[in-house]
């Protein structure tokens, strides 16, 4: 049992073993702090689109704006890795590692210039990683609140444009 600030944290679904379900390699590390030396902080998507769209996708943070079809999965080289929900449901038994290789991939991701783009290698996790993993989606919660709450207040805006005005 793990405990912190009187909440007893296990029952929240943290676990002091937990395994990551997004990995880097160092190579690929190295090419993410070259990455962010230029460009300042970074963030990881991958979906399943076209152009490459089923490869992980680099781009300044906050560039690809994230929402509720997204799904945190957790931290490479210090960059937050989000992956689309219809893709999770495909790759969530497994351990993404996020690799480069030579060559120019069709995407927007920010390793092209460098004549390297990012890959994802997977394995199946065992019984007992399985049990352990870490819980995906700590942001997407807030993400979609926030998505409400800026959905409500164009609404309100609009309406009140509009000379419609209920007390809001």
């Amino acid at each position: 049992m793990i405990v912190g600030c009187g909440i007893i944290l296990s029952d929240l679904g943290y676990r002091m073993n937990e395994v990551p379900r997004v990995k880097i390699t160092d190579e690929a590390a190295k090419i993410v702090d070259q990455l962010r030396a230029k460009h300042g902080e970074l963030m990881f998507h991958q979906s399943g689109g076209c152009c490459d769209g089923s490869s992980p996708m680099c781009y300044p943070k906050g560039e690809f704006i994230v929402g509720s079809s997204d799904v945190w999965l957790g931290e490479v080289a210090g960059s937050d890795f989000y992956m689309a929900r219809d893709q999770f449901e495909f790759w969530q038994h497994t351990e993404l590692t996020i690799d480069v290789t030579p060559g120019r991939g069709a995407s927007f991701s920010l390793e092209i210039p460098l004549g390297v783009r990012f890959v994802t290698k997977s394995r199946i996790f065992s019984f007992e990683e399985s049990q352990n993993l870490s819980k995906p989606g700590r942001e997407i919660l807030l993400l979609q609140a926030l998505d409400g709450f800026i959905a409500s207040a164009l609404a309100i805006g609009e309406a009140r444009r509009r000379g419609i005005n209920r007390n809001w």
